[in-house]
C-alpha cells in the first residue's frame, strides 16, 4: 500500500510504516519497518511509538493518509501505563486460542492499546486524516479492522471484560487494573478529533469472492458464493459445508457441472491439542474427513496473505485420494484433528499451499470444485 502511494504521489511526502517480518517492500522515502504477528513484540512497540511521535504536533494544514489492513492490531501496540508487553502477549496468546471471533478479541485489544480504538486520530489531531482500509473480517466492521486506529469505539472497557470472563481468560494484573480504571475506555464517537477523519474501504472479502467467481465463470465454472463473513469453529465451519457440497455432487439440487463454492470470512480454532496449523489448514483437514475421498471434489483453504495462523503455509488442499493417501502413509486423520495439527497433516502428504507474501490481506478464502 505504501509503495503505490508513493508511485501516485505528485507532492511532498513522508511516513512511517510497520507491517509483518518478511513482507517489506521497497519505498522511497517511507520508512518501513518490521514486527511480529500474531503475537507483538518489541519492535511492533517501537516501529508504533515511531508513527506515534511522526503524527505528533501537527496543525490543520497537514495531512495524514493511514493505511490499514489486517494484522495491524499486533503491529501496531503501544501498551498503556502499568501494562507490560509480556502481559499484552500472553493476553494475546489466550485470545487467540480461545476460539472467540475477531470482533470480540479486538474489543479487548482496543481497550488496552494508546494507538488504537480510534486513539490514531486522536495523536493526529487536528490535522486531517483520510484512512484507506482494506477489510480482513466479516462484515468489514472498521472498528474491528486492525482494531480501528482512526475510528470511533462504540465499545467499552466494561464489554472487553465482558468477553474476558465468557471466554474463562483471567487477564494479568496489571491488564485487570486498567480495564477497571477509567484510562480503559477508549475515545468515543462524539470526539472531537473524528469531525476530520475520514475512513475509506479500499478493497473487502466480498470483492475477492466476486473477481474469483468472474474468473471461475471465463474459465467454463459455474460459481456460487455461499458469503463472504462466515464465522465459527473451522471444523464445525467444515462439516457444515460438507453436508451441502454432498447434497450437490449427489444431484439433489438442479446444479450446473463443473461448479466452485467460494466462501469468505474467518474461522476459529479452540486449541485443545499442542499441533500446529490455523483455521484454513484445520478447516482442509476436516472437510476432507467429512467428505470421505468422495470423488469428483476437490477443495482449498488459504488465508489471503499467506500466512495461515503462524505457521508458513497460506492454507492446503484436499483431493479425493487425500484420506487414501494419509493411510498407505499410517496417518491418522481423526488423531490430527484432535491436537490441532493439521499442519503436520498436510505437510507429510505434501499438500500444503506454500505462496509467500502475497501483500495484501482480506481474509479466509475457500474454494470447493466438484466436477459431477
Amino acid at each position: 500500500m505504501a509503495q503505490v502511494v508513493e508511485e501516485v504521489w505528485d507532492a511532498p511526502l513522508e511516513g512511517v510504516i510497520v507491517t509483518r517480518y518478511g513482507h517489506k517492500v521497497p519505498c522511497k522515502t517511507i520508512k518501513v519497518l518490521e514486527a511480529s504477528h500474531p503475537v507483538p513484540d518489541q519492535a511492533g512497540v517501537e516501529a508504533t511509538r515511531e508513527i506515534l511521535e511522526t503524527v505528533s504536533n501537527l496543525t490543520p494544514d497537514d495531512l495524514v493518509i493511514c493505511l490499514i489492513s489486517g494484522g495491524g492490531s499486533a503491529l501496531f501496540v503501544q501498551p498503556p501505563k502499568g501494562v507490560s508487553l509480556e502481559e499484552k502477549q500472553a493476553l494475546t496468546r489466550d485470545l487467540l486460542a480461545c476460539g472467540a471471533p475477531i470482533d470480540k478479541i479486538n474489543t479487548v485489544r482496543r481497550h488496552l492499546s494508546l494507538a488504537k480504538g480510534g486513539r490514531l486520530a486522536e495523536a493526529c489531531a487536528p490535522a486531517q486524516v483520510i484512512s484507506l482500509i482494506i477489510s480482513d473480517v466479516p462484515g468489514d466492521d472498521l472498528e474491528t479492522i486492525a482494531s480501528g486506529p482512526t475510528v470511533p469505539d462504540r465499545t467499552t472497557r466494561q464489554d472487553a471484560l465482558n468477553i474476558l470472563k465468557r471466554y474463562g481468560i483471567t487477564p494479568p494484573s496489571g491488564i485487570a487494573a486498567y480495564l477497571n480504571s477509567a484510562e480503559g475506555e477508549t475515545p468515543p464517537p462524539d470526539t472531537p478529533c473524528f469531525k476530520d477523519v475520514v475512513n475509506r474501504l479500499i478493497a473487502t472479502p466480498q470483492a475477492s469472492l466476486d473477481a474469483a467467481a468472474t474468473q471461475a465463470e471465463v474459465k467454463g465454472v459455474s460459481a456460487a458464493i455461499l458469503g463472504d463473513a462466515l464465522e465459527g469453529e473451522a471444523r464445525s465451519l467444515a462439516r457444515q459445508q460438507a453436508k451441502l457440497i454432498l447434497e450437490l455432487a449427489a444431484g439433489k439440487t438442479d446444479t450446473h457441472f463443473p461448479c466452485v463454492l467460494l466462501s469468505g470470512g474467518e474461522a476459529t480454532v479452540t486449541l485443545r491439542g499442542s499441533g500446529k496449523g490455523g483455521p484454513n489448514t484445520e478447516f482442509a483437514l476436516a472437510l476432507a474427513i467429512a467428505l470421505d475421498g468422495h470423488p469428483g471434489i476437490y477443495a482449498l483453504a488459504c488465508d489471503t496473505d499467506g500466512v495461515d495462523g503462524s505457521e508458513d503455509n497460506a492454507g492446503a488442499f484436499i483431493s479425493p485420494d487425500t484420506l487414501a493417501r494419509a493411510e498407505q502413509q499410517g496417518l491418522d486423520p481423526e488423531k490430527y484433528l484432535a491436537e490441532n495439527n493439521s499442519y503436520a497433516f498436510f505437510k507429510e502428504l505434501g499438500d500444503l499451499i506454500v505462496t509467500g507474501p502475497t501483500l495484501t490481506n482480506v481474509n479466509d478464502f475457500r474454494a470447493v470444485l466438484i466436477t459431477g
